[in-house]
């Protein structure tokens, strides 16, 4: 009888570690963002939903957010809330460089500083 308990209470713990194994794994994911500047050198700046979308207004929260800068004529910067900003790519740089962000409540300005009087993306986090 305590050999078919402890098998119990063995296989019970090896499901557990499992479990929680599983979860370290693949942890909960975000909503993702999409953030694109200067695609074949044009003076354009979005951020996107992962479904393509334009963002006018998201859920506050937080998101993996993705930037693909396609020129380096151009930078991916984030102006938010209670003077909060982000540099999240240079003016040389050309690539992809993905973010976890925590969007609070209020007002966004995504922009090229270089160019920021005519490459901005204004939305809202609620």
């Amino acid at each position: 009888m305590k050999l078919a308990r402890l098998a119990d209470v063995a296989a019970t713990v090896a499901l557990v570690g499992t479990f929680i194994a599983a979860a370290a794994a693949h942890p909960a994911a975000h909503p993702k963002l999409i953030g694109t500047v200067g695609k074949n050198d044009a003076f354009k700046i979005t951020l996107t939903t992962s479904a393509g979308k334009l963002v006018k207004s998201v859920a506050a929260g937080t998101y993996t957010v993705a930037i693909h800068d396609d020129s380096s004529l151009h930078n991916y910067e984030l102006d938010g809330p209670h003077g909060k900003s982000w540099t999240f790519t240079s003016v040389s740089f050309k690539g992809t460089k993905t973010f976890t962000l925590k969007l609070v409540a209020g007002a966004y300005k995504a922009y090229c500083a270089p160019h920021e009087s005519v490459m901005f993306q204004r939305f809202t986090a609620h």
